[in-house]
């Protein structure tokens, strides 16, 4: 199976590295002039993926139609611009891997619905799961989930991607992987508030487990299963992305909390950090499902500039007492 990659992004690029391993030919497609140059002619994208030495079978591309040729495309676009990606592309037709993580903010919908209104006809798989680019392009212990409706295709994709050092997890729940992946960018930028804040360990523990709840009660409301949600793509990625300066989300979240606008940390930015664009989104739709998610909200709130740290910290310390698990 000849494998394409479209988004030349540090994730595109680490996944490009899996998929090239045991030298396959693998073909990237990138936006960038400068990183496509640098990847076939130096095999490295130091614009995205600095210091990584990539596999000589990657080949990148600024045309789309290059990638045709291929049996299945990984699609490692941000989640905002995957949409038009899809529809300048002329043959959609094939298996569609989505790596990004997110809702599309213009209709509120999860990426596997969004591939599937843009490529009727493309069987639609979803991987997601705790990974940080550089460390997988290294070859670092790595575990995943991979999800499809059709469990045959995902034990395929499977197959031809997994590593010893990448290691895959199959299921059914596409709704399950997709909805872990898009919630967790938004409460890592909550944690990186309270770090940059100085609320201290007892404060981002406690984040972790009531955004937790809230992701359960979201992934419910899509269908989703809880077995999903408390594995990889879920509480896995979650924990990865709300303790670690690697994540851009949770990075985005310490300026925010040390006092500077997110919109003005937005733009010194090159590359997405997700949670701000799926913030909005997700908080928009979980009003009108009736799903209660006050850090969410909150988030949204420091996004959109509506509120600044202390007032949603007020906020949410003076929300009444609960029961546990609720």
């Amino acid at each position: 199976m000849k494998l394409g990659v479209i988004g030349g992004g540090a994730w595109g690029t680490a996944l490009a590295q899996v998929a090239s391993a045991d030298g396959r030919e693998t073909l990237l497609w990138a936006l960038e002039p400068d990183v496509i140059a640098a990847i076939n002619e130096r095999h490295e994208n130091p614009v995205f993926l600095a210091g990584i030495a990539l596999n000589p079978e990657i080949r990148a591309t600024s045309d789309l139609a290059d990638l045709e040729a291929c049996d299945a495309w990984l699609v490692v676009t941000p989640a905002q611009h995957m949409r038009s990606v899809l529809e300048h592309a002329a043959d959609c037709d094939k298996p569609l891997l989505l790596c990004s993580k997110g809702m599309e903010e213009s209709t509120g919908e999860l990426l596997h619905r969004v591939a599937k209104q843009v490529c009727p006809r493309a069987d639609i798989a979803v991987l997601s799961g705790p990974t940080f680019a550089h460390e997988v392009a290294k070859g670092l212990p790595t575990a995943v989930t991979l999800a499809a409706e059709d469990l045959s295709l995902a034990e395929q994709l499977r197959d031809r991607l997994a590593q010893p050092t990448f290691r895959i997890y199959v299921t059914d729940d596409v709704a399950g992987a997709e909805v872990g992946g898009a919630v967790k960018n938004v409460l890592a930028i909550a944690c990186g508030v309270v770090e940059g804040a100085g609320l201290g360990q007892n404060a981002r523990a406690a984040l972790i487990g009531r955004g937790f709840a809230e992701m359960t009660r979201f992934g419910l409301g899509f269908g989703a299963r809880a077995e999903t949600l408390t594995g990889l793509s879920g509480l896995g990625d979650l924990v990865l992305t709300c303790s670690s300066t690697s994540s851009r989300n949770y990075s985005l979240g310490v300026g925010i909390g040390e006092g500077r606008s997110a919109a003005e940390l937005l733009a010194d930015r090159k590359t997405v950090a997700e949670g701000a664009f799926t913030a909005p989104v997700l908080a928009r739709v979980a009003r009108e499902k009736g799903i209660e998610m006050p850090i969410v909200d909150a988030v949204d709130a420091l996004i959109a500039g509506h509120a600044n740290v202390d007032q949603v910290l007020d906020a949410l310390l003076s929300r009444p007492p609960r029961a546990e698990g609720v």
